[in-house]
């Protein structure tokens, strides 16, 4: 039997949103560690990588992390892999004003999910896409900036979606849907 695959995330909704999208087929059990890695910069997948290795070092076994951007088309990217101390310091509201003075309000939702099955291994990106535009705050206030994020093709926010729908049209499903493709192969 393979070893549990360490799931790198102190967010319980995450892990939650993981668990419900990966569904109770996945060949492999997903178990939480709480690991204090540091936050880089750059990159996407660069930070993913460092991360993921830097994870698997002090796991000792196999790992994913992941990674979630914001970002803001009129903003060139960002900001991107630095949206947590974004919204962190201004709050959905100030998000959604950042933007201000600009026509451009679409955005895009990326979602890198990382996986090494050792420490020296080779880690493997799992990324999934979701466009959409900025808006004025909407819903419920539990998880991040989804309030803000409408997707196209919708009429509400992420945060005013049920949480079913979110989870079969966002960004962290597809990197999932990805990664899940990855191992059933690797299982059959």
């Amino acid at each position: 039997m393979s070893r549990p695959i360490s799931f790198v995330t102190g967010n319980a909704k995450k892990l939650e949103e993981v668990r419900a999208i990966l569904g109770s087929r996945f060949p492999r059990e997903i178990i939480a560690v709480k690991l204090d890695l540091p936050e880089l910069q750059g990159e996407i997948d660069d930070i993913c990588k460092r991360k993921c290795l830097e994870a698997a070092r002090q796991v000792k076994g196999p790992v994913m992390v992941e990674d979630t951007c914001l970002c803001f088309n009129a903003l060139k990217g960002l900001p991107g892999p630095y949206i947590k101390w974004f919204l962190d310091k201004l709050g959905p509201e100030g998000l959604h004003k950042l933007l201000d003075g600009w026509e451009d309000k679409s955005a895009q939702a990326v979602c890198t999910f990382a996986y090494a099955s050792e420490p020296d291994g080779e880690v493997i990106l799992f990324q999934g896409r979701t466009d959409g535009d900025i808006v004025f705050p909407r819903g419920s206030r539990d998880f991040g900036w989804d309030p803000i994020f409408q997707p196209k093709g919708y009429e509400q926010t992420y945060a005013e979606l049920p949480k079913e729908k979110k989870n079969e049209i966002s960004h962290r499903f597809r990197a999932l849907d990805k990664l899940r493709e990855y191992f059933s192969k690797d299982s059959a």
